[in-house]
């Protein structure tokens, strides 16, 4: 299928109803119900988020700067590089992305460049992260909320990050996609 007619079928999809289930500071979800393509009628429970920022900071020597931390959704320590969420007070995701750089690792950046965006659990959820590669970093102070007490704040040879991301021990997207996007792209 090219993608005149992929765009020519979503453009057949049709929302007759949209309900909020339940809402949190966090996301929301929401059953629709739609019109599909061949006319028939189905419902869609999906959650609705703001979406969220990951960062590949590399410093002047090289090293990627890397979180260790609890996971309280899966249950378990993760790699990650430092991410989080869009706030509503965000002036979109690259700001987004500068605030929690700063927040979670204390550091500012001097250049930004935006690598792309993921999808994550498409029929789950609209939720995107933005996937941002900073460097001319600046030391400051790390502003953790409550739930990252335990965070901890390493710089790693990017080919270490690379191996975590291959050996599946940084298993959250927008980490995995930036480390392999920074690599496709030459930046790493």
């Amino acid at each position: 299928m090219d993608h005149d007619e992929a765009d020519a079928r979503r453009g057949s999809w049709s929302r007759l109803t949209s309900t909020r289930v339940f809402s949190s500071p966090w996301f929301e979800t929401r059953r629709d119900t739609a019109i599909r393509p061949d006319g028939s009628t189905g419902l869609y429970d999906h959650v609705v988020s703001t979406g969220s920022v990951t960062v590949v900071a590399v410093d002047d020597a090289g090293l990627v700067v890397v979180t260790r931390q609890w996971i309280y959704t899966h249950d378990g320590v993760q790699w990650r590089l430092p991410a989080g969420r869009i706030e509503p007070a965000d002036q979109g995701a690259e700001p987004a992305a500068r605030r929690e750089l700063k927040e979670e690792a204390g550091l500012s950046a001097r250049e930004w460049r935006r690598l792309g965006v993921i999808n994550c659990a498409d029929s789950f959820t609209n939720h995107r992260d933005h996937a941002f590669f900073a460097t001319g970093l600046t030391q400051g102070t790390a502003n953790l909320d409550p739930g990252e007490a335990d965070l901890e704040i390493r710089r790693i040879p990017f080919e270490q990050a690379l191996s975590l991301v291959v050996h599946g021990e940084m298993p959250h997207a927008g980490s995995a996609y930036a480390i392999l996007m920074a690599r496709t792209l030459g930046l790493g």
